[in-house]
């Protein structure tokens, strides 16, 4: 039976981080996967013959540049197409709002709705970019085993203080003050126009379940903000060939040093002795040996799936069964026969105004009332769209031609549009009980994916009438398909809420924030990790940096 020093659960692309930087110190490593291709939530996949999207996570992720430097992932053949668009706002009016990494260009955007939000901007940026940065400093750190503190954990608490001693007295005050707002709360401080509190709120929720004037969607705002690069707010730009190319290039980079890779490899069981990780057991009965063992899945799968919850503090075991989910994301892929004319665009060239996100969140009560219907099992007949069409900048996503034996006709120029649907909640509300067992969430979705794609449609028609008319093709996935296809409870696709109270030392739970677990030799790299989710890595090298620190303990 073969043995290997660390042995990898998952291949999403914080396992693949992880195993790369525990290869290059000369770790045997081996990344087991249960589909045929790596990635997890990092792929490219052909959803219509010729049209790729990134299937779930898109953009350009919000990668560490320290693990693009680290890993080398630009040799291994990661190239970013840069925009300095952050996000294209249409508005129910006809007019648009357009945020630029130039914070003097977008002040002058912002003008045309609010002379006053204008001057504030510049200000707004300055000192809420401070509060972001130090959040993106606590998203490298490893966060100490509250509540449970050894002289250790207070050892490692100094280098909590450097980031939150830099901002001085008074901006320390701020940040204070601000992680637990609203952001609805925030932006009404600075701004006066909906368009541009609209337009900055939709980054607090759009990868969370709650609406802008909910407490702590501020600390989301930052935690996006403070991960972007170059930003405000979010990422810009995206991977060439889709998030696919990022998740091949990490793979390279492992295999440089040395590490494997193998697919088709479903893991059924962490084997356990003496209390000990020692291996896993494959589905095919298969049994693997390795001095580590490391989880890039969710706390849920890895503790009460993969390994027997009867041999588990019940402690643990029930902080496990609560952390929270609560999915609402869907993710919408159109194929299209042309590019939509956005009435907003007014004439100027789309190549450059749609060359990162198209937000549709015209103001925070929109995004609010979009929120409000998931409170009740639906979802709205308005909700908030964030969409991209990545063939702009990166054609050969489509077919440039009509392909052998296509049924596409017409122009060539053709495109495809992905869109993550907020908020499409996992738990519909059933619409009838007949006396028997209630609807399963896959039974209610199934009856209701029609209606879903008719709301986006139909809400994007506002902006782009000639849209249906360009549709050759779509693929849907709602909350149930990304439990199912990716592994992603409930459909979140951080493996938990991102919201204050599974953050930092209480992510996954409280006391075991530093990737290691109760079971010694196991070890979390995943988004159910601090500091959570989005395209960061940030859990994969963190994780890394517990278990060279710890050996093979």
């Amino acid at each position: 039976m073969k043995s290997y020093d660390t042995l990898l659960i998952g291949s999403g692309h914080n396992s693949l981080v992880a195993a790369a930087y525990l290869a290059k110190k000369g770790r045997q490593v081996l990344v087991l996967e249960k589909k045929t291709h790596p990635g997890g939530t990092a792929v490219t996949e052909e959803f219509l013959p010729g049209f790729h999207a990134s299937t779930v996570a898109d953009g350009a992720g919000y990668l560490s540049p320290r693990i693009v430097r680290d890993l080398g992932l630009a040799g291994h053949g990661l190239e970013w197409l840069p925009s300095d668009v952050v996000a294209f706002c249409p508005q129910p009016d006809g007019g648009s709002l357009t945020l630029r990494t130039d914070t003097l260009k977008t002040a002058a955007e912002i003008a045309r709705f609010s002379k006053k939000d204008a001057e504030s901007y510049p200000k707004f940026l300055n000192l809420l970019g401070r509060i972001a940065a130090v959040v993106r400093e606590l998203a490298g750190v490893i966060p100490p085993a509250l509540p449970d503190l050894g002289l250790a954990d207070l050892l490692k608490m100094r280098s909590l203080a450097g980031p939150v001693r830099r901002l001085g007295r008074k901006d320390v005050a701020h940040l204070l003050r601000v992680l637990t707002m609203p952001a609805a709360d925030l932006l009404n401080e600075w701004f006066e126009s909906d368009a541009v509190k609209g337009a900055i709120a939709a980054n607090g929720v759009r990868d969370i379940t709650w609406g802008p004037m909910e407490a702590g969607t501020a600390y989301t705002l930052l935690y996006k903000w403070g991960l972007s690069d170059p930003g405000p707010f979010r990422s810009t730009g995206q991977v060439r060939g889709g998030m696919g190319a990022l998740t091949a290039a990490l793979v390279r980079a492992v295999e440089a040093s040395g590490g494997e890779i193998r697919t088709g490899s479903e893991v059924a069981e962490i084997c356990v002795e003496g209390g000990r990780a020692t291996g896993v057991r494959l589905a095919s009965g298969e049994e693997i040996r390795a001095g580590t063992v490391v989880s890039g899945a969710g706390p849920g799968t890895t503790f009460l799936d993969m390994l027997d919850p009867a041999g588990l503090d019940s402690d643990f075991v029930r902080h496990v069964r609560n952390i929270k989910y609560r999915g609402s994301t869907a993710r919408l892929h159109l194929a299209l026969s042309g590019l939509p004319s956005f009435t907003a665009l007014d004439g100027r060239d789309p190549r450059v105004s749609l060359g990162n996100a198209i937000q549709v969140s015209p103001s925070i009560a929109y995004l609010q009332r979009a929120f409000d219907c998931t409170k009740y099992g639906d979802f709205s007949d308005r909700p908030y769209l964030d969409l991209r069409i990545p063939t702009l900048s990166d054609p050969e996503l489509a077919p440039s031609g009509k392909p052998p034996g296509s049924p596409y006709d017409g122009a060539q120029d053709r495109h495809v549009i992905s869109i993550t649907v907020k908020f499409a909640p996992y738990h519909l509300r059933p619409t009838a009980i007949n006396g028997g067992e209630p609807p399963s969430p896959a039974e209610l979705w199934a009856a209701r994916r029609v209606d879903l794609i008719e709301t986006v449609l139909d809400t994007l028609a506002e902006f782009a009438p000639d849209l249906r008319g360009k549709i050759l093709g779509y693929k849907l996935l709602t909350p149930v398909d990304l439990e199912r296809d990716y592994g992603l409870p409930e459909g979140n696709l951080n493996h938990g809420e991102m919201t204050l109270d599974q953050f930092f030392h209480m992510r996954p739970i409280p006391g075991w924030a530093d990737y290691r677990t109760p079971v010694a030799g196991l070890y979390l790299c995943g988004s159910g990790s601090h500091p959570g989710g989005g395209i960061t890595g940030l859990p994969g090298r963190n994780g890394a940096r517990v278990m060279m620190r710890h050996g093979k303990s």
